[in-house]
């Protein structure tokens, strides 16, 4: 476990803290293990079983993404992609921010700054909706799960699991994973530089996993 820099509190905000990592990290795993064993923290994730009911439409939009507009960037500009993904990521705001009368702070899957490097790579301009999303309340701390090439290439079923924004190429082969992930690795790295970063390595579990990021949790937001 690395750490990189120190917290300060802020007032405008719930605490909260933001779980990052390049595609197949296992921040949804660890997620999972924090949710059945964590009850202090509230998890903000668009991951489906993380939405209520009504917003299944969210769901709904992030398929659509994946499936027929990333996939066909002949068809589709960057700003459309990015029109799109803006309504995940209005969502976690709009979650994050909600008072669920229990006043527990959260813990926020990627935040946005998964999405704006996602979308940069894309293509689109670093300017407009991006430049909005940098506006919106800041972390107390990031928690950055860190996966060597190959852990990550073997979850995505050494391509098979694979969506056409997780690599580079016409087909998902190691070459363009690797490169992808290095250049989003990079780009939401530039997002979080200054934020206090907490870095945790892989680990062989997940449950190793999620003890770590609860460790960090336990003393970031009590």
């Amino acid at each position: 476990m690395t750490v990189h820099g120190s917290s300060t509190p802020r007032s405008d905000s719930p605490p909260f803290c933001v779980l990052l990592g390049p595609d197949h990290a296992g921040k949804s795993t660890a997620l999972g293990h924090l949710g059945r064993t964590a009850p202090a923290w509230r998890r903000v994730s668009v991951d489906t079983d993380c939405l209520a009911p009504e917003h299944a439409l969210i769901g709904r939009l992030r398929r659509a993404v994946v499936e027929d507009v990333a996939d066909r960037p002949d068809a589709w500009s960057p700003e459309f992609l990015t029109a799109l993904v803006q309504t995940a990521v209005v969502h976690l705001r709009d979650q994050l921010l909600r008072d669920d009368g229990t006043r527990r702070p959260a813990v926020v899957d990627s935040y946005y700054y998964k999405f704006l490097a996602k979308c940069r790579l894309a293509g689109a301009p670093d300017t407009g909706p991006l430049a909005w999303w940098r506006t919106f309340p800041q972390p107390r701390r990031v928690i950055y799960l860190d996966v060597s090439p190959e852990t990550a290439w073997r979850r995505a079923g050494r391509g098979a699991g694979l969506n056409a924004l997780e690599y580079y190429g016409p087909y998902p082969d190691r070459e363009g994973f690797d490169r992808y992930q290095h250049d989003l690795a990079k780009v939401m790295r530039e997002e979080i530089r200054s934020l206090p970063v907490t870095v945790i390595e892989e680990h062989h579990s997940p449950q190793e996993t999620a003890d770590a990021i609860r460790e960090v949790l336990a003393h970031e937001l009590g």
